[in-house]
């Protein structure tokens, strides 16, 4: 009898969820397929109003959350789960995670402003928070940075929407500033001019604004030049590195002294 009993008990749950089961399987099969297709629509009507690359990926990975929750708070009605009480627990429990986890809150809210105020987009490259990369990524609570020499550096949003940030990559062009120290004994106007020769040989450097080379400090041991051009922001690198070697070699070859620090030793006589 008891083993009756506990087949009957089942037969009628079978009878009284499986359909609702076999239902909500199926919401969760075909919401799953709606959610994928409104994503997929979502992105192909961003690409058309050329959104920016950053502001695509938050959106869609924001519009994603969504409407899981919804799909999943459909499915739990389907089976028999009231609504109503549910949502009210998801309240209750978003307050508790809220206040448990109030820099992830803190860091969406970044991520918010970030794709508002955009001070910077995928692509650029940025120096915020004592690091420096390519932005490869920004997503709902991080962004994500790629070094020079292809680390990958993850900085919460919150810290990095109130922080400083430098971008170098919000303007076309940048200027080149170099220090290049000679003896004192060196003519100036002739420094100047081996200088300037090398800055007019570099086809990288842009005429406009003209460069600048001017005297700017009388040192214990070596007047220095300091020395501007301009560039454009993907070859500041480039002409950086080029102009501190072809002007020591021309310095060189115009026999024009670069000061070093000499060691002078002193022999006591016996």
């Amino acid at each position: 009898m008891e083993t009756q009993k506990w087949i009957d008990a089942g037969y009628n749950l079978i009878i009284e969820y499986g359909p609702k089961l076999i239902f909500a399987i199926l919401i969760w099969i075909v919401g799953s397929w709606v959610v994928k297709m409104i994503l997929k629509g979502t992105n192909k009507a961003m690409n058309k109003a050329n959104y920016d690359e950053s502001l695509k990926k938050f959106l869609s990975n924001l519009i994603g959350w969504i409407l899981k929750i919804v799909l999943i708070i459909v499915v739990l009605g389907t089976v028999g789960v009231e609504t109503t009480s549910f949502a009210a627990i998801i309240a209750a429990a978003g307050l508790a995670i809220g206040l448990a986890l109030q820099g992830s809150l803190g860091n969406f809210a970044g991520g918010v402003l970030i794709m508002i105020f955009k001070p910077f987009k995928i692509g650029d490259f940025i120096e915020a928070q004592g690091e420096s990369g390519t932005v490869k990524e920004i997503e709902i609570f991080t962004t994500k940075l790629t070094t020079t020499d292809n680390k990958e550096i993850i900085i919460p949003n919150g810290s990095l929407s109130n922080g400083n940030i430098i971008n170098y990559s919000t303007e076309a062009t940048r200027r080149v500033g170099l220090t290049f120290g000679v003896g004192y004994d060196s003519d100036i106007k002739k420094t100047k001019e081996t200088i300037m020769s090398v800055i007019n040989s570099h086809e990288l450097i842009l005429k406009d604004p003209a460069p600048a080379i001017n005297v700017s400090e009388l040192a214990d041991s070596s007047i220095n030049f300091f020395t501007r051009v301009w560039v454009k922001s993907e070859d500041y690198w480039t002409v950086h590195f080029d102009l501190i070697e072809q002007t020591k070699e021309a310095l060189d070859a115009a026999g024009i002294d670069i000061p070093y620090p000499h060691q002078v030793e002193i022999q006591k006589k016996g």
